[in-house]
């Protein structure tokens, strides 16, 4: 059921009940443990962790899985680390550790992509994300399985140089950069080559372009160095045959039009970015997936929940692919209570 109301969504079907995916629940034990009964935490072996996992799936018919196999592990040593917070229970996953790969901007203006990270063997790789994600379509056969790239243009960006050394390149010779980052999206071209012919028919398609108040540098610098080199990758996509979804953080009001004119057929993002424009705009043409404040779900009272809810369906259940999540994450450790009742209100309204 929840892959058929999934591939209904994506082919702008409407389904009779509004679909639903969530992230980073695979983290949340005591969510797990509440909805699935299995006892579960972070010390648990893989194999209990899997079932809790598999069984909240099913318990809550997640309709699509959010995955891309390619992210930065395709930098090799070549990349900035910034440390990374804690999010995890427990905040296991907080690491201190930084390191700038690059640290002259020269170097960076000059980077020659394929001299410094190599080239592809387009069948290959193909292969090899064709055998990922049927395996993930095994592991989780109940919703629409994706595969994509997370590091499609200035989120690749970011993870080689880090915000500091992109912020300065970008200040100091806005042209340079845009040169660089033009670079950048034809080298990573050879990725969108492989995937395009790839068995994966629904491509998810990752960058975060803004910070939550915006674009940080002018748009007029995307108009010219990143919009048209992102179009040129997704069209590879498209010619393919392949549903693309696009996931974009922060608040892109400014770019939605943009992001449409790349030739997307979902946009998926945050309660930061405005859901009625998109709805009234594209809600006939696009999916759209998310919208829901998880500062609200976690911090909120009932009737917040339920609001918060029925706002986001509102304007959400006249569009024929509109998909409720929580965006950004399910957050772990917070109050279980809350997303408990979120759930009990998506039951309640769930149906058109």
């Amino acid at each position: 059921m929840s892959y058929e109301l999934g591939m209904q969504a994506v082919n702008l079907e409407m389904p009779d009940i509004v679909p639903r995916t969530e992230y980073s629940y695979q983290l949340a034990y005591e969510l797990l443990h509440a909805v699935t009964g299995i006892a579960v935490n972070k010390d648990s072996d893989d194999d209990t962790k899997f079932n809790a996992i598999t069984a909240f799936e099913r318990a809550w018919d997640i309709s699509l899985f959010w995955a891309t196999g390619i992210g930065s592990n395709i930098f090799g040593d070549k990349r900035t680390t910034m440390g990374h917070a804690g999010f995890e229970e427990g905040y296991g996953d907080y690491r201190d550790n930084k390191h700038e790969a690059f640290t002259d901007i020269e170097e960076i203006y000059n980077l020659d992509f394929y001299e410094t990270y190599g080239t592809i063997d387009l069948k290959t790789k193909a292969k090899a994300i064709t055998e990922g994600y049927l395996e993930r379509c095994q592991l989780h056969p109940d919703g629409v399985n994706t595969s994509g790239i997370y590091v499609t243009c200035i989120s690749g960006i970011l993870e080689i140089l880090g915000w500091d050394m992109l912020l300065s390149a970008a200040g100091e010779d806005p042209a340079r950069f845009g040169e660089f980052t033009v670079r950048y999206s034809q080298w990573i071209s050879q990725y969108f080559k492989a995937l395009a012919k790839s068995d994966v028919p629904v491509c998810m398609i990752h960058d975060d372009m803004v910070w939550s108040s915006g674009p940080f540098i002018a748009p007029a610098w995307y108009d010219k160095y990143v919009f048209p080199y992102v179009k040129k990758n997704i069209s590879y996509l498209k010619e393919a045959g392949k549903k693309v979804l696009f996931t974009c953080d922060g608040g892109f009001d400014l770019f939605v039009d943009r992001f449409v004119d790349m030739g997307v057929d979902c946009l998926i993002f945050e309660p930061l970015t405005d859901l009625k424009y998109i709805c009234e705009r594209y809600g006939k043409t696009v999916s759209i997936i998310g919208n829901v404040d998880t500062r609200i779900i976690m911090r909120g009272s009932r009737e917040d929940i339920e609001n918060e809810v029925k706002r986001c369906m509102d304007l959400g259940k006249p569009c024929p692919g509109y998909m409720l999540a929580i965006g950004n994450h399910i957050t772990p450790g917070h109050n279980v209570e809350n997303y408990l009742y979120y759930n009990e209100v998506y039951e309640k309204l769930k149906r058109r």
